[in-house]
């Protein structure tokens, strides 16, 4: 837990460093953007780790594997996010109503997210994973760290190539939120693709924080859902009203601060 933690805060200063330049050489309003945006990144990365940590579990994968899987699903979220903020940021320069599909996304993932009992992993009915078991087969139980092995005359798919690829499909599902969140606040590639891609770094670090420490941030979804459901409403009154960029950075910041002040404070009533 302490090594990850001062990884995190490298990470993190890495990304303030940037936002150092993003000052200099683009002014105040981008350098803004960019924290806000990382901001929002980070809170829903933190959301993300809760889930990272049932796909672990339920795949029984070894504390020495679970770095290369990290690895690994850390570099195809970064592809896959940054074709998605591509894509976004291109039909939002097409089409302006788009605006307003992705304020709808985001509203009622907040209110799911905040209304939803106890998030359950199913990985046998992921859609990825069930097409994979169909073009090559999985082994059971393998305790190595490889994605590949050959068993009798085929190639098979282990235990931690099933993990990496519901892990890869869960970043996934995750960039549909995350990535119109971040474009309510800027519509700026490099603010968007930066702040994203500085948040996915710190990931690997981020998971074995959360590990240590996931009794701790029980009210984090809510105050996830609450900053979801204001990004959304941020965009579909866009057109008669615009919130500013530091209004929004400072209504996330004090959503994600009071969610974990609450989770530290309010303890679990013993059974």
């Amino acid at each position: 837990t302490r090594s990850a933690a001062l990884w995190t805060v490298f990470w993190v200063s890495v990304a303030m460093a940037f936002n150092g330049v993003v000052y200099a050489l683009l002014g105040r309003a981008p350098a803004l953007e960019f924290l806000t945006a990382y901001l929002v990144e980070e809170s829903l990365s933190l959301d993300n780790m809760f889930v990272f940590i049932m796909i672990f579990s339920y795949f029984s994968v070894a504390q020495k594997n679970k770095r290369r899987i990290l690895h690994w699903g850390i570099f195809l979220a970064i592809l896959m996010r940054l074709a998605f903020i591509f894509a976004g940021v291109a039909l939002l320069e097409k089409f302006h109503w788009m605006l307003y599909v992705f304020g709808v996304v985001l509203v009622w993932t907040g209110v799911k997210m905040g209304t939803a009992g106890e998030e359950k992993v199913e990985p046998e009915k992921n859609l990825l994973l069930r097409t994979c078991k169909k073009l090559m087969p999985f082994l059971d139980r393998h305790d190595g760290h490889d994605f590949f092995i050959s068993h009798g005359e085929r190639w098979h798919g282990t235990p931690a190539l099933a993990t990496l690829v519901v892990i890869a499909a869960s970043d996934l599902i995750f960039a549909v939120d995350s990535i119109p969140a971040v474009l309510a606040i800027s519509k700026d590639f490099l603010i968007v693709a930066s702040s994203n891609v500085f948040a996915v770094l710190g990931l690997r670090a981020l998971f074995f924080l959360i590990s240590g420490l996931v009794g701790m941030f029980r009210f984090l979804k809510i105050g996830i859902a609450v900053i979801l459901c204001f990004i959304g409403v941020k965009m579909l009154i866009a057109a008669v009203y615009t919130i500013s960029i530091g209004f929004s950075l400072g209504m996330i910041a004090g959503v994600i601060a009071t969610s974990i002040a609450a989770s530290v404070l309010i303890r679990v009533p013993a059974e």
